[in-house]
């Protein structure tokens, strides 16, 4: 008949057992492995069609991550700029696919916490000062603080990178990215060229 074994050696070797997958799903760890080749390191994208997301309010990112993964919102195939899969094709829907809901939202909240990184580009300043008057007249109601405010859970618009943001814009305008009636009342109001200047005024605030 064999003995059982003592609670102490039974406890540690569940610590043992459980400590492997508790390490893999600290979510710094799990951006840096899942997420970081793309959107750089803490969230600070180099690419200008990968969006810099460090900053980004929790619940945006959280609602972006169910909308790729329910197949809401288109999934642009990206070519990977770093890592092991450098130069290979990838997508958010095969990204979080293989994402759990709450490895998404452990990932989402650390994001939060990391500083936005502005991207250093051109832009036009005389279109830019053009951009002002729009951004006051059509966005400032829910992109505060010159687009650089997370807090009405919107994406950060000040210092992302031009070439993202047209996409986006494209999206929003063709239906390809959900968007709610409130925001559509506003974008049906604005016309190409005013569209321009708000992208120049984004772009300058560096």
């Amino acid at each position: 008949m064999m003995c059982p074994k003592p609670l102490s050696t039974v406890a540690a070797a569940l610590i043992l057992a459980v400590a492997p997958a508790a390490m893999a799903a600290e979510p710094g760890a799990l951006f840096d492995q899942q997420c970081a080749a793309c959107h750089g390191r803490n969230g600070a994208s180099s690419e200008p069609n990968i969006p810099s997301i460090g900053g980004y309010s929790a619940k945006y990112l959280v609602e972006s991550l169910r909308n790729f993964k329910k197949k809401v919102r288109t999934c642009a195939e990206v070519t990977i700029p770093t890592g092991p899969k450098k130069g290979t094709k990838s997508d958010m829907c095969k990204v979080t696919a293989e994402l759990s809901d709450a490895d998404g939202e452990a990932v989402a909240k650390w994001l939060a916490g990391q500083k936005f990184v502005r991207a250093k580009q051109s832009f036009d300043p005389a279109k830019a000062q053009k951009g002002v008057a729009v951004y006051k007249l059509r966005c400032e109601k829910c992109h505060e603080n010159n687009g650089a405010s997370p807090d009405e859970d919107n994406g950060i618009l000040a210092g992302q990178w031009t070439p993202y943001l047209r996409e986006q814009l494209v999206g929003f305008r063709t239906g390809k990215r959900p968007i709610d009636d409130k925001m559509k009342q506003r974008l049906d109001r604005v016309n190409k060229e005013e569209e321009d200047f708000l992208l120049h005024f984004f772009a300058s605030q560096q």
